[in-house]
């Protein structure tokens, strides 16, 4: 296991614009150069993983090995017991290939339509690769329940449809600073910023 990040950068295995900006903003403290996995012509692999934490590694040990670089990684989404879990790794192919959250929200509401239990929570899997082959994965979750229809325009995804316990307003409603505070991201990124406090 490397004990240290050499030469104080960092490698995003993310094509994802917006992900890419969200992580670099939250890793702004430890002074690291974020560099994207896109802009060093890495390609995305497949996600063939069955959990969170297996794609998040799998996609940051390719990033590692491929720049020679530590490689952060983030597999995340919505799991929905009364659905067996669904969408759960699957919550962007939902959206199906134009990425269209309205209709991934609506196929839950519409599964939905004969049960009871609404909760729901996001799951958040962070993983740190190296290039020698190593990982480490952090976890986070926030548990809540399914509100529809959806509120909200901020935020992305199902946060529309999202209402952590406690509180009163969606993912979607809520200041991003607060909705940052409380994610499931945020718990992961608790756990690998003590990971980073001892390099």
């Amino acid at each position: 296991m490397q004990e240290r990040i050499p030469q104080e950068r960092i490698v995003i295995a993310s094509h994802n614009a917006g992900k890419v900006r969200e992580i670099a903003e939250l890793l702004e403290p430890f002074g690291l150069e974020v560099i994207r996995a896109d802009s060093l012509g890495l390609p995305e692999p497949e996600e063939t993983g069955l959990t969170f934490a297996a794609n998040a590694e799998l996609k940051a040990l390719a990033a590692a090995i491929g720049a020679k670089l530590p490689a952060l990684a983030d597999d995340s989404g919505l799991v929905v017991p009364a659905l067996g879990g669904a969408p759960g790794i699957y919550s962007a192919r939902w959206a199906g290939p134009d990425k269209d959250f309205g209709l991934a929200m609506e196929r839950v509401r519409q599964e939905l339509v004969d049960k009871e239990d609404h909760s729901a929570y996001f799951a958040c899997a962070l993983a740190l690769g190296w290039p020698d082959g190593t990982c480490e994965v952090f976890e986070g979750r926030v548990q809540g329940r399914l509100v529809f229809p959806p509120r909200g325009e901020r935020g992305f995804g199902y946060d529309p449809i999202f209402l952590p316990d406690g509180e009163s307003e969606t993912f979607g409603e809520m200041d991003p600073a607060r909705k940052h505070a409380m994610s499931h991201r945020a718990r992961a990124f608790e756990q690998l910023t003590h990971r980073l406090e001892r390099v």
